[in-house]
């Protein structure tokens, strides 16, 4: 065989053989763009959210209960109605009322009066001056009297005229036993005789008396005086700085102290007289009647509960590994099972400091205000919520279900040639759907394997997983 016939020959069995590979890798590639769901790689808009789930609650809520039993006697609002602070919501019957309440009125009117007095009147100021000065005497008299227990009993002319009353005392004696003597032979039960006898009796008990003060006088005071004169002298000083702290505490006015114990016995008067109806704490909505007209009511007994839907908020648990990914001011969207294909903003207005460990789980309360609230939103309804963690335009991102973790690096695989094949990747913020790429052998435009099978055959590069 000619040479140029073989070379013609080799040409054509490879022409061949290059016809059907050609024809064999477009089937490859036709058979793996068919098998793989892919997505191109793309800039985009990425979301980072933190979801929980939390029930819908009013700003403020109260439940209004008796404190005080008696019958009902008129209700003035009903459910749904908008109240404002201070507002009557019942009363009940006065006949029914306890005797201390109705007593409460009569003290009211004195306890007024009291405090009127005690900012207008003058007259404890006056009596505290007086007290003030009657305690000085009181001192000065103390002072005298102490004194005069250092030296005799009494002055020269107390003691003159005490031992002149003697002399006087010893003449009578003597006189009546002249006239007893005339008589002294006579009966026992001789009336002249009885008579003088008495007489002269009472001239000597007289005399006994004048020497014994004569005596007293002459000496000087004993221990026990002594002991007295002082006590009186400390009781006196003790007096005077009471009068001196009253008049300090007065002269200027009523006492502030004095004031505030008034009112506060007015604000305890009427604090009982406002047990016989129920008053709105707060601004808000009647969302509960419990009562009707005519119930006997004892204390403890829940009539009434107001809520203040001006402000509608969502309380939600967070897991410790995101609360600190949450701050306030972060915006929300809420989706709600009572309310299909619609959802609500919100903004987290509170950040719990502290965590509560539920079953091993240490969570912590954060609480999201709704925004854009409506009718269709109640209290008490299942609110779920996703926190706007961080927000990144125009980034790089690729779909969470592409990401694989192999030998401890994040992967994905890229549809090349058909052939899927293994790309490390870098990514860093996350969301519900998507990751944003950092970095790795990837570009916008790269296919991007959304479904890659457990293993692949040998021509088809390593295995997804090992």
């Amino acid at each position: 065989m000619k040479r140029s016939t073989i070379i013609i020959i080799v040409v054509v069995v490879l022409a061949i053989a290059g016809y059907f590979g050609f024809r064999y890798f477009q089937q490859r590639q036709a058979a793996a763009q068919s098998t793989f769901e892919t997505e191109p790689i793309s800039r985009g808009t990425l979301t980072a959210l933190v979801g929980a789930t939390g029930t819908v609650r009013a700003n403020q809520t109260a439940v209004l209960a008796w404190q005080t039993s008696g019958q009902i006697d008129t209700i003035e609002v009903e459910v749904g109605d908008l109240v404002t602070a201070g507002q009557t919501l019942a009363v009940l019957e006065r006949s029914s009322l306890s005797q201390a309440i109705i007593l409460a009125e009569a003290d009211l009117i004195s306890a007024r009066r009291a405090l009127e007095n005690l900012k207008e009147s003058d007259a404890a100021r006056a009596q505290a001056q007086l007290a003030l000065a009657q305690a000085r005497d009181a001192l000065e008299t103390a002072v005298n009297k102490r004194a005069s227990k250092d030296y005799r009993r009494a002055s020269d002319l107390t003691l003159e005229e005490a031992q002149t009353n003697l002399a006087l005392a010893k003449k009578e004696v003597s006189r009546t036993e002249e006239i007893y003597d005339m008589f002294d032979d006579r009966d026992v039960d001789d009336p002249q005789r009885l008579v003088s006898y008495s007489a002269y009796l009472d001239a000597r008990r007289a005399l006994q008396r004048a020497e014994a003060n004569v005596a007293y006088l002459q000496g000087l005071p004993d221990d026990l005086e002594v002991a007295q004169a002082d006590a009186n002298l400390a009781l006196a000083e003790a007096n005077l700085k009471d009068a001196e702290r009253e008049w300090e505490r007065l002269k200027d006015g009523p006492d502030p102290e004095d004031i505030r114990a008034a009112e506060a016995r007015i604000d305890a008067i009427e604090a009982t007289l406002e047990l016989v109806d129920l008053e709105a704490p707060f601004n808000g909505t009647v969302s509960e009647v419990a009562s009707k007209v005519g119930d006997q009511i004892t204390p403890g007994t829940v009539s009434f509960r107001i809520d203040d839907l001006s402000r509608l908020l969502v309380d939600v648990q967070v897991p410790e590994v995101d609360i600190n990914r949450i701050q306030v001011g972060q915006a929300a969207r809420l989706t709600f099972d009572a309310i299909l294909e619609k959802e609500y903003n919100g903004e987290v207005i509170s950040v719990g400091r502290v965590g509560t460990p539920v079953a091993g789980v240490v969570n912590f309360l954060v609480t999201i205000e709704l925004s854009d609230a409506d009718e269709a939103v109640m209290t008490g309804m299942t609110a779920g919520v996703n926190i706007v963690v961080n927000q990144l335009e125009d980034v790089l991102v690729v779909p969470n279900r592409a990401v694989r973790l192999r030998e401890g690096k994040r992967i994905v695989y890229l549809l090349k040639n058909g052939v899927a094949t293994p790309v490390d990747i870098q990514i860093g913020a996350v969301s519900d759907l998507q990751s944003e790429l950092i970095g790795g052998d990837v570009k916008e435009g790269d296919l991007v394997v959304l479904n890659p099978p457990i293993t692949f055959d040998t021509n088809s590069g390593p295995p997804f997983m090992r």
